[in-house]
């Protein structure tokens, strides 16, 4: 066990550790002398009512930290419910490729070069779709990382939301394409 010394207030208290957590001691200890200091010259005859304050502050703190993870998991479930819109989209328009690439087969040898330039073309969008849901999917793994961890007061709930508008705009961006993909196969298969 290792031993760190933390001043709360006036005083300075030794407390008793795992090895490796003297810096999270440490910073925990700061936390709470910030707390305190908040008390100003408010401060209660008896230390005890005083430590009390601190931490009903920081239990304010953790209480609005886990408003905003339940937020967070929210906008993550409502990501993933996009995610698969688009990656639906993105194989129903493969699907209708591939269904209208037979039916050209039937039809002139220009077409067929043109249909499969168009399956070439889907084929790329659709590795760069793979690309973006991997990339996608390493984000929401963050994102679950970060909650299993929102009791930690050091975190950064705030930078979530920024994370989730990112992945969001992604996300449209991706069925953004999709749509425009599957409108122009529409144009084609009907002037052929």
């Amino acid at each position: 066990m290792s031993q760190v010394k933390i001043k709360v207030g006036p005083r300075t208290y030794s407390i008793a550790c795992g090895p490796g957590d003297e810096e999270k001691v440490e910073a925990f200890g700061k936390l709470i002398d910030e707390n305190y200091a908040k008390l100003g010259t408010a401060r209660a005859p008896q230390e005890a009512d005083n430590l009390v304050f601190a931490a009903l502050f920081m239990a304010d703190e953790l209480d609005e930290a886990k408003e905003k993870a339940a937020n967070a998991k929210g906008e993550l479930a409502e990501l993933r419910i996009e995610l698969q819109r688009a990656r639906d989209d993105a194989a129903n328009a493969l699907k209708k490729a591939a269904s209208d690439n037979e039916n050209d087969k039937e039809r002139s040898g220009s077409a067929k070069a043109e249909m499969r330039a168009q399956i070439a073309t889907l084929r790329k969008a659709e590795e760069r779709a793979r690309k973006e849901n991997l990339a996608l999917k390493a984000r929401v793994a963050e994102f679950e990382e970060r909650e299993k961890h929102q009791h930690d007061l050091f975190g950064g709930p705030a930078e979530d939301a920024a994370h989730s508008a990112a992945l969001a705009e992604k996300l449209e961006a991706l069925a953004a394409r999709a749509e425009a993909t599957a409108n122009a196969l529409e144009g084609q298969s009907t002037t052929h």
